[in-house]
C-alpha cells in the first residue's frame, strides 16, 4: 500500500471525504490518506497528525516525496491537538485505531473542535463505544458501511455534530443503525463468526466440573439470541 494505491479500507475511508475538504488525519502514519487525497484534487488542505516521532517522519518523507509539503501540514500532538481554529478543518478522519482510543481522542480533543466537522471513523474493534460517545455528545451517524479485507472485518463510521439529542437503541449501539438496514453479506458474517466463537467460549466453560460460571453462559447465551434477532 502506498499513497497511490490505498488499501481497501483507507480507499472507502477517502470516498467519504466531501470534495474541497481541509481535513485533519489523526494517526497518519506514512500519511498515505492525505497525500492520495490531494493527488485527487479532492481536498484544499491537510494536516498529517502523529503522537510520536518515527511515524510522523514518515509521513514529512512521503509528503516531501510527494511534492505537497506546501499543501500538507505535518504535527506531532496527541490527537485533535494538533488542529487549531485557523486552519479552518471541516473533515476529521481517524482510523485503524480501537473504538476505545478513538472516542478517547475525541473526547479529550472536544475543545479543538469546531462541532461543524464531518467525523470518519474507522475503529478496528469496540464500535459499540465509539457509538455510544458520538450519541452521548449529540454526533448523528450519517452513514456506514462494513467491509472485509486480508481477513479483517471492518466498520466506517461517517457523523456530524446536531443541535438534537441523539437516540441510539442498545442494538443499534451494538450494530450500527445504518449496518443493520444494510444487512450486506459481510455484516451476516462478522455476526456469524461471532455467534461461532461466543459458542466455543460456552462449550469450554460447560467442560468445568466445578464452580460452573452459569451467570456467564446465560449472559452469552443471551448474546447469540440477541446477534440472531438482526441476522
Amino acid at each position: 500500500m502506498d499513497a497511490n494505491k490505498l488499501s481497501q479500507r483507507l480507499k472507502v475511508v477517502a470516498d467519504f471525504v466531501p470534495q474541497n475538504s481541509r481535513v485533519a488525519d489523526i494517526g497518519s502514519d506514512h500519511a498515505y490518506l492525505p497525500v492520495y487525497l490531494m493527488k485527487q484534487k479532492q481536498i484544499e488542505f491537510g494536516i498529517a497528525s502523529e503522537v510520536a516521532k518515527g511515524p510522523l517522519d514518515n509521513a514529512i518523507q512521503e509528503i516531501k516525496a510527494e511534492g505537497l509539503s506546501d499543501r500538507i501540514d505535518t504535527r506531532l500532538a496527541d490527537g485533535l491537538l494538533s488542529v487549531q481554529p485557523q486552519d479552518k478543518i471541516d473533515c476529521v478522519t481517524i482510523a485503524g485505531m480501537g473504538g476505545t482510543l478513538i472516542k478517547n481522542i475525541l473526547e479529550n480533543g472536544k475543545s479543538h473542535l469546531s462541532g461543524d466537522e464531518l467525523l470518519i471513523l474507522q475503529p478496528n474493534v469496540g464500535e459499540d463505544r465509539l457509538r455510544t460517545w458520538l450519541m452521548n455528545n449529540q454526533y448523528e451517524i450519517s452513514d456506514e458501511t462494513i467491509l472485509r479485507e486480508d481477513g479483517h472485518t471492518y466498520e466506517i463510521i461517517v457523523a456530524k455534530k446536531t443541535d438534537e439529542p441523539v437516540n441510539y437503541t442498545e442494538q443499534e449501539i451494538k450494530f450500527g443503525p445504518f449496518l443493520l438496514k444494510q444487512h450486506s453479506d459481510v455484516f451476516v458474517e462478522k455476526w456469524e463468526n461471532e455467534i461461532e466463537r461466543i459458542e466455543m467460549v460456552i462449550d469450554q466453560m460447560n467442560l468445568a466440573k466445578h464452580d460452573k460460571p452459569v451467570d456467564k453462559i446465560n449472559s452469552m447465551k443471551k448474546e447469540i439470541e440477541e446477534i440472531k434477532e438482526v441476522l
